[in-house]
């Protein structure tokens, strides 16, 4: 991105989201103001990072900015809202969260969430944008925890490997082991799981009569 396009402001925050995709947990969203005076080197989209490399810098993001926040929207929030309108939701939490306030706001994607200041969308902005891309790496590194954790409480679902997404591996599991309460029940291979299951239930009950 040219500076053209780069807003001249003295706080500027980036924000991304992660967890889209996955069929189980809450979308994470975080918003972070670098500080110009200690600039942090190796920023970049979080996907094209190690794991180990992540987790670095995320500690080097929360040490030097000069403020960061995390948002969320929870499975149930998904489920009612859509996964578009709770990613938005969640991106204007963690703005709200921020200690301070900043002057205007670019965003990862094609579209803002309504914010209280300024705000532009730009696509592949986790690559252009080093506000953006702290944002992601401390998204990404706040949703994984969250998958090792969920795995420590289900291991026989292999959340530390698929992270949630939609694998060949996540879709046995829920066939074996069944839908658990953080899964988003609106996302079309959980959903048809749960018709299957309540069909058959329904069968077992009328076959009984």
């Amino acid at each position: 991105m040219s500076e053209l396009q780069r807003p001249k402001v003295a706080l500027l925050c980036g924000v991304d989201e992660v967890g889209r995709g996955p069929l189980i947990g809450a979308v994470v969203t975080a918003a972070v103001i670098l500080d110009p005076a200690k600039p942090i080197a190796g920023l970049a989209d979080s996907k094209k990072l190690t794991e180990k490399k992540r987790q670095l810098l995320a500690a080097e993001i929360k040490q030097n900015a000069l403020c960061w926040a995390l948002g969320r929207a929870e499975p149930s929030e998904i489920d009612a809202l859509n996964i578009l309108h709770a990613t938005m939701l969640a991106m204007q939490r963690a703005v709200a969260a921020l200690a301070i306030q900043p002057e205007w706001v670019m965003i990862d994607g094609n579209r803002c969430p309504p914010l209280a200041m300024p705000a532009t969308a730009v696509v592949k902005g986790d690559a252009l944008i080093p506000e953006i891309s702290a944002a992601s790496i401390l998204a990404k590194v706040a949703r994984d925890e969250e998958m090792a954790l969920l795995h420590q409480r289900y291991p026989q679902f292999g959340f530390a490997d698929h992270k949630g997404y939609p694998t060949a591996a996540h879709l046995a599991a829920i066939q074996q082991y069944g839908i658990l309460a953080e899964h988003r029940r609106s996302f079309k291979p959980v959903r048809l799981i749960a018709e299957r299951d309540a069909l058959s239930c329904a069968n077992t009950e009328q076959g009984s009569r």
